[in-house]
């Protein structure tokens, strides 16, 4: 995710929540909007599918307290809705004005020169001092999607991701330039890519060039693939090993997976996001599976052994005392999710009494004469009294 990302987009208004709200109110606001959005749910509805990518980013920063203090304090120094300034037209090859082309380029040293350079940066002599960033840049960050199956999630599987990712032209080997030229240092900022500008009449700050686009250079006779920004975007498929235990809409970081960097710079990292489909049998509460094992009447009141599905094929026999009531949970150890320790949670385990619909004769008879033979008191008297 780019600091762009962080200053121009407002992620608690995305989840619609205040910004001073606590931890269990982002998750809820989250989930609201995961199970409303989910692609699962509206196949082919772009505008949803946006919606849950938008929510699950802000989900990721605001959930993890250091990423959101740093959030806090990096919008706090700029203001809410804060965007970066974009050229207009431009020359050629000038690599682009978007806030998308200066950051690729910055990267996150980049950044750093731009803060440390708002007021200026005395020098020896009293002035203030340019710095380069014509250094070696890291790659950005790439940001995948994949759906896997519940059993998958559980038992982990590594899978197939799709993904564009921005990356130095191969015709001009990321200069911008076409083949047999090379691209010329910036008058303008003298290849730094940024240069200073006075705000509101009173101080300094320091801005990507104009004229260069914050490149710090500038071609004239641009590449005819990338027409002189020195990117492309590729297509790729990479193999991706989804540990066991992965959860609905969590993001898995890759690191060195992203798009390449520039002049020596590291790559950036890929996160995927994955998305999981329900199981017809089976839930999940954390590292604990769960599920409904129907029992008929009699079972629940004599007592019955009976058998247990588990994941990934197969079957455990289960105790059940006589007198077990509706809704009584038991907890089958070793049966659940594989934790990050290697040990697994447990199948829970939930007892559904089945009243029958039809009764014949017999059967009818048969407990007509239990009840006569039970003298069960009232189970509904305390109910009445208390209404009393």
């Amino acid at each position: 995710m780019s600091t762009k990302d962080w200053l121009e987009k407002d992620y608690y208004k995305i989840l619609g929540v205040p910004k001073d709200a606590k931890p269990e109110q982002i998750k809820k606001a989250f989930r609201k909007i995961a199970r409303e959005n989910h692609p699962d749910q509206h196949p082919g509805d772009k505008s949803a599918e946006q919606r849950f990518k938008e929510a699950s980013e802000a989900h990721d920063v605001l959930s993890d307290p250091d990423k959101r203090r740093e959030y806090d304090e990096q919008r706090s120094l700029f203001g809410s809705g804060f965007r970066f300034p974009r050229g207009g037209g431009g020359t050629p090859g000038g690599g682009g004005g978007s806030a998308e082309d200066i950051f690729r380029g910055m990267g996150d040293a980049g950044l750093g020169d731009l803060l440390g350079n708002l007021f200026g940066q005395a020098g020896a002599a009293g002035g203030t001092r340019r710095t380069t960033t014509r250094g070696p840049r890291r790659g950005s960050d790439v940001e995948g999607e994949v759906t896997i199956g519940f059993n998958q999630a559980v038992e982990g599987e590594t899978v197939g991701v799709q993904m564009a990712s921005d990356e130095a032209c191969p015709a001009c080997r990321g200069t911008g330039a076409r083949a047999g030229t090379m691209p010329r240092v910036c008058p303008t900022c003298q290849g730094s890519g940024m240069q200073q500008a006075t705000a509101g009449g009173v101080f300094q700050v320091t801005e990507p060039c104009r004229d260069c686009r914050g490149r710090g250079l500038i071609v004239d006779d641009p590449c005819e693939v990338c027409h002189g920004s020195g990117r492309t975007q590729s297509r790729r498929t990479m193999q991706v090993r989804i540990p066991a235990g992965v959860t609905d809409g969590q993001k898995i970081r890759i690191k060195g997976k992203g798009s390449p960097g520039e002049n020596g710079g590291a790559p950036g990292d890929l996160y995927v996001v994955v998305h999981v489909r329900p199981h017809p049998v089976f839930g999940r509460q954390g590292d604990n599976l769960t599920v409904t094992v129907p029992v008929t009447f009699s079972e629940a009141a004599l007592g019955a052994e009976v058998e247990v599905p588990t994941m990934g094929g197969g079957s455990v026999k289960l105790r059940i005392p006589a007198g077990t009531p509706n809704g009584r949970t038991f907890r089958i150890r070793g049966r659940g999710v594989t934790k990050s320790t290697g040990e697994k949670g447990d199948l829970l385990a939930t007892i559904d009494v089945q009243v029958p619909g039809h009764l014949s004769d017999a059967a009818r008879a048969a407990l007509q004469a239990y009840a006569e033979a039970a003298h069960e008191p009232n189970p509904r008297a305390q109910l009445l009294a208390g209404n009393r």
